[in-house]
């Protein structure tokens, strides 16, 4: 699973831009299930199990990634950029970035050049820009056009127990969906490959609408801080504490018979689990639970560290386990 998880991670698909990321995935699922491609772009997969499903089951993962789409070409070469995704400025000072398969630098005044107020000013977006080596507006006009997208350039590393990349929001849960689709499976289930998760949860709306599930599940990359100066509960999850459950965020009042089912599940499992303990950010549930009549939803996270960054971080065997919990609830809702 972890060599697939690095080619997800190397792919480079931020939202609206998802092609290679879903030529991707239809390579690996195309002879384990039956898939379609909605007007949207997201995958809409059917896997048959040994029997039939008493209830509709929907997993889901986005397949997108935060970006940068360039705005503005100057006349020295430098390019002027918006994200693509919530990023945080201070992520973006000194990254590498890829554009079209050019290398970029995200660069801003050095610090000795600046007074001493400009020091203390927080960085914002519109401070920043793109050095691609040009040297003219011209120059830079033979590689790069405004509307160009961009991600993070990627150095996949697996470190001991932990990983380090780009965009394992939400590589990880591709990957781990891909892997259930190629098991075998009890019951009948749907899998949805999303589409602009990172603006607006767009393309879990059309596939839900689509499939109509009666529960889905989504498997997601969630903000670990169980970094120094953060302290409890605002570390929201902690890193090789298992999977994270959340119970509601800005988007999502998860069904609570679900949320508890997660943590009898992952006993009688004897997987590690815990809340996700703030009611902080969004994923694809805020659009999926509201689709046709109504959809109950659990999400089941992996902490990762530095989210939205060059260089997230995550514990392997939290990715497996949430992989191996998601399956294991997916079938018991199959059942009921």
């Amino acid at each position: 699973m972890l060599e697939l998880l690095k080619k997800f991670c190397n792919i480079d698909a931020p939202s609206g831009s998802e092609g290679a990321m879903r030529e991707a995935i239809i390579e690996e699922i195309s002879t384990f299930c039956e898939y379609r491609v909605d007007a949207l772009g997201s995958i809409i997969a059917f896997k048959r199990g040994k029997s039939r499903s008493s209830k509709k089951v929907m997993l889901d993962a986005h397949m997108d990634e935060v970006g940068i789409m360039l705005t503005g070409i100057t006349d020295e070469g430098f390019l002027s950029f918006t994200t693509v995704g919530g990023i945080e400025e201070t992520a973006l000072v000194g990254s590498r970035v890829k554009i079209k398969g050019l290398t970029g630098v995200i660069a801003l005044t050095p610090v000795h050049l600046l007074t001493a107020s400009q020091r203390e000013k927080k960085v914002s977006l519109d401070e920043l820009y793109i050095d691609i080596g040009a040297n003219s507006r011209e120059d830079a006009q033979k590689y790069v056009s405004i509307g160009d997208m961009g991600t993070f350039e990627n150095t996949f590393r697996q470190m001991g127990d932990m990983i380090k990349s780009k965009a394992l929001d939400n590589r990880i849960g591709c990957a781990l969906l891909v892997d259930i689709i190629k098991s075998e499976t009890e019951h009948d289930m749907y899998f949805t490959f999303t589409v602009q998760e990172e603006v607006g949860l767009r393309g879990a709306a059309a596939a839900a609408f689509s499939v109509a599930p009666d529960y889905a599940i989504i498997l997601e990359g969630t903000t670990a801080a169980d970094i120094p100066g953060v302290d409890a509960p605002n570390d929201v999850c902690r890193v090789g504490n298992g999977p994270a459950v959340s119970f509601m965020d800005r988007a999502t009042l998860y069904d609570r018979e679900m949320y508890d089912e997660a943590f009898k599940t992952a006993k009688e499992m004897g997987i590690v689990c815990q809340p996700k303990s703030l009611a902080s950010g969004g994923n694809n549930a805020g659009s999926i639970q509201k689709a046709g009549s109504g959809v109950r939803c659990l999400a089941v996270n992996v902490p990762v560290r530095y989210l939205h960054s060059p260089s997230g971080m995550a514990n392997i065997k939290d990715i497996e386990n949430a992989g191996k919990l998601a399956k294991a609830i997916a079938e018991k809702y199959a059942a009921k």
